[in-house]
């Protein structure tokens, strides 16, 4: 296997710092305040979307309820809704943001499923482009993300704060009542 060195990604693996209470980094980014700093990007009442630290490509976020669970038919109706809508909302944002051809949304549910972090409930919103995948993975098993997070975060910012209901900040993440 072939390495790529990107120095600059150690600020983003060294903020991990887990939730005291429950151990779960998730958690503590629902209660941190630095959402530019953590890529919390849209925050809803009882949710975040966060960029994923790790990719698949450009744009590629999870959407997570606030309440440290893994059980998806544990969500109450009230939490199920929330977090439904915004996953649209993260829909339509990147839809402005990046123009995809299509997307894949999914879960990995429970252990087996092989999530890295399988008791904090998450759905993955992966944008697609036709022809987005090439040799690059499947022979030199190296998979070339062609937009920095910064940029992604920031065109995201925008494409929420333009959607109904948002409320921008300077600092902090789009703002859905």
């Amino acid at each position: 296997m072939d390495r790529m060195f990107a120095p600059w990604r150690i600020e983003w693996v060294e903020r991990d710092a887990p939730d005291e209470e429950t151990g779960c980094v998730f958690c503590a980014f629902e209660a941190a305040e630095a959402d530019r700093e953590n890529r919390v990007v849209a925050r809803s009442d009882r949710g975040l979307v966060l960029l994923n630290n790790y990719p698949y490509n450009p744009g590629h976020v999870m959407v997570i309820p606030a309440r440290h669970t893994g059980e998806y038919a544990g969500l109450s109706d009230e939490e199920l809704l929330d977090h439904a809508r915004l996953k649209r909302r993260t829909f339509r944002a990147m839809e402005t943001a990046f123009s995809p051809d299509g997307f894949n949304a999914g879960y990995n549910l429970g252990r087996g499923a092989g999530g890295s972090i399988d008791d904090h409930l998450h759905a993955h919103v992966v944008p697609r482009w036709e022809g987005d995948t090439n040799f690059m993975p499947v022979i030199g098993e190296t998979k070339v993300i062609v937009q920095a997070l910064e940029e992604t975060y920031d065109r995201l910012y925008d494409a929420f704060g333009g959607l109904d209901g948002a409320e921008a900040s300077d600092d902090g993440a789009v703002r859905f009542g």
